[in-house]
């Protein structure tokens, strides 16, 4: 993961973002509110705002030290405590609002990149993720918002990270094909 250029020094993360990381590991809740601690992230409070390079550098260690399904499963948990500022009725509006609740979700100045959906057709969308968060957690919050949003006559939803598209591989953003 590219490390977040001088400006994102300014920018802070909402707490309730934070309380996904701890959702999603219950089982080791010490472990992750030890890890938090270590970057200097403590008390962890639903109305507070923290640092985002302390929340980044934690997102790396627990990518590193637990591993991506864990890192996943922090995004699969930011649907149920980020508040989406207007109301979600389709699996294209579950995408779209993706952007403004990350964005609801961090204050201050600088840029930190977004969430930018285009639809591609019947069934088809293409999401742009530009921000400085892992893969691993991006593709958590999109499963998660999609399986909510699929529409009844859909099967199932299926997500392609694009291989030529990947901040992990210095990319300058990662892009995802969503099919339902």
């Amino acid at each position: 993961m590219p490390t977040p250029a001088p400006p994102l020094a300014q920018i802070e993360v909402s707490g309730k973002a934070l309380m996904a990381l701890l959702s999603a590991m219950k089982i080791v809740q010490d472990k992750a509110v030890k890890l938090l601690a270590g970057h200097g992230i403590a008390p962890v409070e639903r109305d507070a705002w923290y640092p985002l390079g302390a929340v980044l550098a934690s997102m790396r260690t627990i990518l590193v030290q637990i591993g991506p399904n864990t890192m996943k499963a922090v995004g699969r948990h930011v649907p149920d405590h980020v508040p989406f500022p207007f109301p979600v009725d389709s699996i294209e509006a579950a995408l779209r609002a993706i952007d403004a609740a990350y964005k609801a979700s961090h204050r201050g100045t600088g840029d930190i990149g977004g969430y930018a959906y285009t639809s591609q057709g019947n069934r088809t969308g293409r999401l742009v993720c530009d921000n400085p968060y892992p893969c691993q957690m991006d593709e958590g919050v999109i499963e998660t918002m999609t399986e909510r949003f699929r529409p009844k006559d859909s099967f199932f939803v299926h997500l392609i990270h694009e291989p030529q598209q990947c901040r992990e591989r210095g990319g300058p953003h990662c892009a995802y094909i969503i099919r339902w």
